[in-house]
């Protein structure tokens, strides 16, 4: 397989994964809110990543494990905080109907998108770290085609996630539905907290 193909389908297999980003693209998806701009946002983010990895970063915050605790605390905090925020909107079961949602700005939408990725040490330990070193194996003109393989993989992945969403969009008019995917992120939000504080 090229670097290309590797770095695709090495990429997809991480970014795949259940995690607190995911889940905030899902939920986008689902209320049809600035989904274009969250895409865009965490594609973009995967890439910057992934090629800092390939470019050494992950080698620099190896060396550095005091930013890496200050990041896993931190991380943990926002995760918790936001898997309150879904509880809260669990138990509640006014106004949870696609329909009826309030809409949030963009603004407070890419703010909250940016948390999850940038203050996630897991989108670290799997962009910088992990397809950092996998993508340096394959030479010096070889990982720059794995960066790509692996950017696109974030870009289909985000796309189909947050665009996806939509099919489901007759299952989440009715705010039981609701209860449960925020109740399910809730779940993740303090799972993933928790496993950064054990960790």
């Amino acid at each position: 397989m090229t670097s290309l193909g590797t770095g695709f389908v090495t990429g997809l297999t991480l970014i795949v994964a259940i995690g607190a980003q995911n889940a905030f693209v899902l939920r986008q998806g689902l209320r049809r809110e600035h989904v274009l701009a969250v895409v865009a946002l965490c594609a973009a983010a995967d890439a910057l990543l992934i090629t800092a990895g390939v470019a050494g970063l992950g080698t620099l915050l190896t060396a550095y494990p005091a930013a890496a605790e200050v990041a896993r605390y931190g991380g943990a905090a926002f995760l918790a905080v936001y898997g309150a925020f879904a509880a809260r909107r669990a138990m509640n079961p006014h106004g949870m109907a696609a329909s009826e949602l309030a809409p949030s700005t963009r603004t407070a939408v890419l703010l909250t998108c940016l948390g999850f990725t940038f203050l996630n040490p897991h989108v670290y330990l799997d962009t910088v770290v992990v397809l950092g070193s996998l993508g340096n194996q394959h030479g010096d003109d070889g990982r720059w085609l794995f960066v790509i393989g692996a950017s696109c993989a974030s870009v289909t992945w985000f796309v189909a996630l947050g665009y996806g969403a939509r099919a489901l969009s007759s299952l989440f008019a009715r705010p039981a539905s609701w209860r449960v995917l925020d109740g399910s992120i809730a779940v993740v939000m303090f799972a993933l907290a928790a496993g950064l504080l054990v960790s």
